[in-house]
């Protein structure tokens, strides 16, 4: 039988010696060949085939659209109602702006802008709050909701978001809800003692609200870390006392006999120099706030813009309280000032008589500022309250708030 793999099949052929010929490829070869060939290229196509096998297959909703082949006109409607277009009873929500009205431009490249105003209420209906922005994430917390935020000269100024949402509530340190004795304590003057704001941020608990003053020196990196830490904050400014020569609250201080511009510009520059603050704390300002004329326009600014305000109760002759029931702002006189004797053991005995008034009428506000002694002992205080039964909350929780009665 002849060796010879090269020679025609049904031949057996001998070639003469010394002669070269050029292979021949059998038949049987270049069928397998083919046959290789082909299977490869089936194979190849399977995987990069649009529809192949093993490519992931769209959602059933945008094989269903693409079926169906919709308008450009219907799909502008479903997303704009921002829910499903087929379901016309839902809600319209849109980042949670229920309230807001959506407008929609297709640009030239076919991507679409959305322009978001806010829709004027007739009162009926529902209006949809998105829970989980009430009250910040602690991951986030030391950042501001960008929907609560006005850019202005003076800086990032707060607002009533699109959809509602105020600052009041963005920012307000949660609380249990309980109807039990509830106590918030304010200690102010962040920011002007490096040393102190330091130590107030590391050593009192996050049930205490800090409030930091505006004049202050380096506040977004102290607000920072007092957020982080849990606290809720408030922005003291500067008021004209009744005897300024021996009180002297400093430069960008509210005038009483400033005209209402200038003192809005004042405000406006404090309130830019932090954001993440539940409302307005006085620094002095007993002239000032016995002036109908002067703290009127100041407080309407600072409830249009959804704060609250804190009275420090130093005054008598405040009309604070009169002129926030008027707006139906949020507002709270404190109760007690705690360190006017500065000694461990006398702020002790106010923080006591801070939490009698408490029992007695469930609720009680006490302010100090940020001495070593005050910490101290408000840092100690606070341990035991909390195991007395007194719940220590921020004072966002005790604010007499109209549009939540």
């Amino acid at each position: 039988m002849g060796t010879d793999l090269n020679a025609p099949l049904g031949q057996n052929r001998k070639v003469s010696p010394g002669r070269n010929r050029a292979p021949r490829i059998s038949a049987a070869r270049l069928a397998v060949t083919c046959a290789v060939v082909a299977v490869l290229g089936g194979s190849l196509w399977s995987l990069l085939a649009p529809r192949g096998p093993f490519k992931t297959p769209d959602p059933p909703g945008q094989q269903t659209a693409q079926a169906e082949g919709p308008s450009s006109e219907s799909a502008a409607a479903g997303s704009t109602s921002g829910g499903d277009p087929s379901d016309r009873t839902s809600v319209p929500r849109e980042r949670g702006l229920s309230g807001a009205e959506i407008e929609e431009t297709r640009n030239p490249d076919g991507s679409i802008v959305r322009t978001f105003t806010p829709k004027a209420r007739d009162g009926a209906g529902p209006l949809i709050l998105d829970a989980s922005r009430v009250g910040q994430d602690p991951h986030s917390a030391a950042f501001p909701n960008d929907d609560l935020i006005e850019n202005t000269a003076f800086g990032k100024l707060p607002i009533i978001g699109p959809d509602g949402l105020r600052p009041v509530e963005q920012y307000a340190r949660p609380w249990s809800g309980a109807r039990g004795t509830r106590v918030a304590i304010v200690v102010g003057g962040l920011g002007l003692s490096q040393t102190g704001t330091q130590r107030a941020i590391r050593d009192l608990p996050g049930e205490i609200t800090l409030a930091f003053a505006a004049t202050g020196n380096s506040l977004p990196r102290w607000m920072q870390e007092a957020r982080r830490d849990g606290h809720e904050i408030l922005l003291q400014v500067p008021l004209e006392p009744f005897d300024d020569a021996d009180n002297d609250p400093g430069a960008h201080t509210l005038l009483a006999d400033a005209d209402t511009e200038k003192n809005l510009d004042e405000l406006h520059r404090a309130m830019g120099q932090i954001t993440n603050y539940t409302g307005i704390m006085n620094y002095m300002g007993g002239r000032f706030l016995s002036d109908a004329d002067a703290v009127e326009p100041v407080m309407r600014d600072i409830a249009e813009r959804g704060l609250l305000f804190l009275d420090d109760g130093s005054s008598a002759q405040s009309l604070s309280g009169t002129v926030a029931g008027a707006l139906d702002m949020p507002h709270a006189f404190a109760d007690i000032q705690l360190d006017g004797t500065l000694s461990r053991e006398a702020i002790l005995r106010k923080l006591d008589e801070l939490e009698r008034v408490a029992r007695r009428n469930g609720t009680a506000i006490g302010v100090a500022s940020a001495f070593d002694e005050s910490i101290e002992a408000i840092a100690g205080w606070s341990e035991e309250a909390s195991r007395r039964g007194i719940e220590i909350v921020g004072v966002a929780a005790l604010a007499d708030n109209p549009s939540k009665q």
